[in-house]
């Protein structure tokens, strides 16, 4: 018997270690088209919602440049930027994205234009749990080429601070991911967790996030 199992033993350990070679880390971003554009100033755009919630847009939209500015960036005021949409008759965001850059430079004169697509936004009720879960997808066109810069995606969720550990046996944590649930879709509980998902997709400085921007004292460093 101990034989057989050595044999057997011998002869899955090959496969394992291919199994194991098959996992390849996450190739660099190409970062050369980035890099000759040398972006200064950004114009956010109203992001997409393909998420059920309505706060969404602009939920993730007010959450948007601080992270810009921090790496670097002049970030026109989004603001001004979404009244100007609306005064020209662009009233959602999809209506926005289909403009094309180089209207979207003629108007706002800025360097490139990150585009924003959020999937998930709001709460999520499982059955002894309601959490509230954030994710998006981004990309960063020159407006004066259309040329892609740079994309990358994001997500957050309210579990990642949450205390499992709830007393009251079962029918405490079914009342309790209720009451949860009930708090969530009531309020905007998901506005929080946004800024942690907007800062980790506009993170720098490491991974494949974006550049350091001029204003930036790291500006130039990987």
């Amino acid at each position: 018997m101990i034989k057989k199992c050595m044999k057997l033993a011998a002869c899955l350990l090959p496969a394992l270690f291919f199994v194991g070679c098959a996992h390849h880390p996450a190739q660099p971003y190409d970062y050369t088209a980035f890099k000759a554009a040398q972006p200064k100033s950004i114009v956010v755009l109203p992001p997409l919602n393909n998420s059920p919630e309505v706060k969404a847009t602009y939920g993730m939209l007010s959450q948007l440049s601080y992270p810009l500015a921090e790496a670097g960036y002049y970030v026109l005021p989004v603001a001004a930027v979404d009244e100007t949409f609306k005064q020209n008759g662009l009233a959602n965001a999809a209506d926005v994205h289909n403009v094309s850059v180089q209207k979207l430079h003629e108007i706002f004169g800025a360097d490139a234009g990150l585009y924003v697509t959020v999937s998930k936004y709001g709460a999520v009720y499982t059955l002894l749990n309601s959490e509230v879960v954030v994710a998006a997808e981004a990309k960063l066109v020159d407006l004066k080429t259309g040329t892609l810069l740079w994309s990358g995606r994001a997500s957050a969720s309210s579990a990642e601070q949450n205390n499992n550990n709830a007393g009251g046996g079962l029918i405490g944590a079914l009342v309790a991911a209720a009451v949860k649930q009930i708090i969530n879709t009531s309020t905007d509980a998901a506005y929080p967790i946004a800024g942690v998902a907007s800062g980790r997709l506009m993170s720098v400085g490491g991974g494949n996030g974006i550049l350091y921007g001029p204003r930036s004292t790291n500006y130039g460093k990987p």
